[in-house]
């Protein structure tokens, strides 16, 4: 079934259908530290890879909010693969500011998979036809079945940095092929273990002009997926999958628990009453946030750019998010504390979702400087963070 023939239901029926044997394989994904070939080729059936494509470059058309839903389902059954779907559908959000024959290069077909770390990690030499690049980037998350490579690199002109006129530093992000890159085996994490999560390096690579793009010149697609921060608004639906399974599993637990001091059942237990209420109005407030956040967004997004939308609806898509993550982490976290020591075993599905709540919150989308940020724009001042906010 091709991308443009499915639409915002199929992808999600398929994404739900497809949980349950996710869910199954969580110890196998997470011991090869890596995606099994055979799921990363459902997730290519699907349309997983083609679903941030646009319309115009023959995507199927999914609004950010869709498409979040789509990672949620697909982190219920197992996060890593939740996070790797995330990362490998990046293709369709980069392919709106590339040129008709970079996308002819790079993407022939709409299913491809890149990986890669945006950071400017790298040194982009500028040479006649393109540049030449090195440099080593950390967390390739889906590199190891990636067809495509990005890497954000800082441009030098004859070996010396070039800046723009106000004397910032240019940078931009490079494409490559996978079988350019060197990868490290590197990612041997706390959480997300099956995400692959590795460093990769290339030096003195060759990369075409055409090749090579600036988040903010969308060039071949202008559209409200076409915008600097497009990839962090489907970011929440990944801890909020896995916070939703880690929710569900701890009511299907409760129904044969008894307190172990009275044999008082948990049903009938002040505690468990209070913890799982607790957390599942966190976990409502959080969703609910996040999913208000993106239509207000997508709807604003008709007849203006990310970048010149009010500051409040800028600042709503961030914190929301932001604050998702970490109340998603405070949900699982305080289930563990409910079901108390049982919740330690790696037998436990609650150790890895713990363990991959903890990895992902060190992300920098759950950090501080996302909020100061947020803070800096509204008073005027510099977010450490412009990207997030559509600002240089």
């Amino acid at each position: 079934m091709t991308a443009e023939k499915m639409s915002s239901t199929a992808y999600l029926e398929a994404a739900r259908a497809f949980a349950p044997e996710l869910a199954k394989r969580r110890s196998e994904i997470e011991a090869a530290r890596r995606l099994p070939a055979d799921i990363v080729a459902r997730l290519r059936e699907i349309g997983i890879y083609a679903m941030f494509f646009s319309p115009e470059l023959g995507g199927p058309g999914l609004t950010s909010l869709e498409q979040m839903e789509v990672l949620e389902a697909l982190a219920y059954g197992d996060t890593a693969t939740g996070w790797c779907a995330m990362i490998g559908s990046a293709t369709g959000i980069y392919a709106g500011f590339l040129d008709e024959q970079a996308l002819a290069e790079l993407m022939p077909t709409r299913d491809l998979i890149t990986a890669g770390f945006i950071a400017p990690a790298g040194r982009a030499e500028r040479v006649p036809g393109g540049y030449r690049l090195t440099g080593r980037w950390k967390l390739g998350s889906a590199i190891d079945h990636a067809d495509l490579v990005v890497g954000g690199a800082l441009v030098y002109d004859s070996a010396r940095m070039a800046t723009t006129d106000d004397g910032a530093p240019i940078a931009k992000l490079y494409f490559m092929r996978r079988d350019q890159v060197q990868v490290f085996d590197t990612w041997d994490s706390t959480g997300l273990r099956g995400s692959g999560s590795n460093d990769y390096a290339v030096e003195d690579l060759f990369v075409p002009e055409r090749h090579c793009f600036d988040l903010y010149e969308p060039k071949s697609s202008t559209g409200k997926l076409a915008q600097p921060e497009t990839l962090a608004r489907a970011m929440p639906g990944i801890p909020l999958g896995a916070a939703r399974a880690a929710l569900d599993h701890v009511r299907e637990l409760a129904a044969g628990k008894v307190v172990a001091a009275t044999g008082q059942k948990w049903a009938d237990n002040y505690r468990a009453q209070y913890i799982l209420g607790e957390c599942e109005m966190e976990y409502v407030v959080a969703r609910g946030a996040v999913v208000d956040s993106l239509r207000t967004l997508w709807d604003a997004l008709d007849d203006k750019r990310f970048a010149e939308l009010p500051a409040d609806i800028r600042i709503q898509t961030l914190l929301t998010r932001t604050h998702c993550y970490r109340a998603c982490r405070r949900i699982v976290a305080r289930l563990c504390e409910l079901v108390g020591t049982d919740s330690v075993y790696q037998a436990s599905p609650l150790d890895g979702w713990l363990r991959d709540m903890s990895t992902m919150t060190t992300h920098l989308i759950a950090q501080d400087q996302m909020i100061q940020s947020a803070g800096a724009f509204l008073l005027g001042g510099r977010p450490e963070f412009p990207l997030v906010l559509g600002e240089r």
